[in-house]
């Protein structure tokens, strides 16, 4: 008899404990991404060529929208990983090989002016990518747009 109300709390106790656990998940739903998308190609300037755009938090780690009208510079984040998907637009993904002319840029960022012996791979709406740190990488835009989300994630030494 005890051991049945024993389990019986047991039980109770877990669901009770599960029941009251708080739901921390950061979403946007499809119409959130669009319409900020829409707003971010609002807000560009005349000859702006990159916006970014935050879309959800948690703490430090981002995922963030990346409006590309217009090609940046090649660039390696040695700390970060890029995981990414393509929105909207379309264009060219450069990645792999060596970072011609390196220059830190910031921290977190070194720029260069081409990438030698890398791989292109076309870019189109549901196109996933996921880029080790320390990965040379470029986007080319295709027609007037490249929209991705993405998220850098820190690597854990």
């Amino acid at each position: 008899m005890i051991a049945r109300v024993l389990v019986t709390l047991l039980a109770f106790g877990s669901t009770a404990a599960i029941a009251q656990t708080t739901d921390l998940t950061a979403f946007a739903s499809g119409a959130d991404v669009t319409t900020q998308v829409a707003a971010m190609a609002k807000a560009m300037k005349q000859g702006q060529g990159f916006a970014w755009q935050p879309l959800l938090r948690d703490g430090e780690t981002v995922a963030a929208l990346e409006y590309w009208k217009t090609p940046g510079c090649p660039a390696v984040h040695p700390d970060q990983a890029e995981y990414a998907i393509v929105i909207a637009g379309a264009g060219t993904l450069i990645s792999g090989g060596t970072l011609e002319a390196a220059k830190p840029v910031k921290p977190d960022l070194t720029e260069g002016d081409r990438i030698i012996g890398g791989t292109t791979r076309t870019l189109k709406p549901g196109d996933v990518m996921l880029i080790p740190a320390g990965v040379p990488h470029w986007f080319g835009i295709t027609g007037g747009r490249l929209v991705l989300l993405g998220t850098k994630l820190p690597v854990r030494r």
